[in-house]
């Protein structure tokens, strides 16, 4: 579910001024730092810590993206799922419109987050 897969959109140069609940661009920038420390966003990060920094992605498992329209990481994994399918692996993506990131937490009790859920259940796969 809305998975984190771009060091690189947390850069201070990237134009976000756009306001995101639950995971704003700072929380992404702490996020990435945390996890890759001062190498985060530089041009040295295996493509081991960093999926969408793989060339291939062929040989990856199947996969089930969800995501929000209102998600910091939309573009980044309509990418990403688009690069899966580009190299042969079979990947859903359920792109939620009006849903921002964690709306599933806050809100499981509504029908969209049950559906939501049962999209990915169904699916049998998770992109983490």
């Amino acid at each position: 579910m809305y998975p984190m897969r771009d060091d690189r959109t947390a850069s201070p140069s990237k134009d976000r001024s756009r306001m995101f609940r639950m995971w704003s661009t700072p929380s992404n920038r702490l996020g990435w730092s945390t996890y890759l420390g001062e190498l985060s966003g530089s041009t040295e990060i295996s493509p081991y810590a960093v999926p969408a920094r793989r060339v291939s992605l062929s040989g990856l498992p199947p996969a089930w993206i969800g995501i929000g329209t209102l998600d910091l990481f939309l573009n980044e994994d309509v990418e990403y799922a688009r690069r899966l399918r580009q190299a042969g692996v079979p990947c859903e993506i359920e792109v939620v419109p009006g849903a921002f990131h964690g709306f599933d937490q806050l809100y499981f009790a509504k029908d969209v987050t049950k559906s939501f859920r049962n999209s990915g259940i169904k699916a049998r796969t998770w992109c983490l």
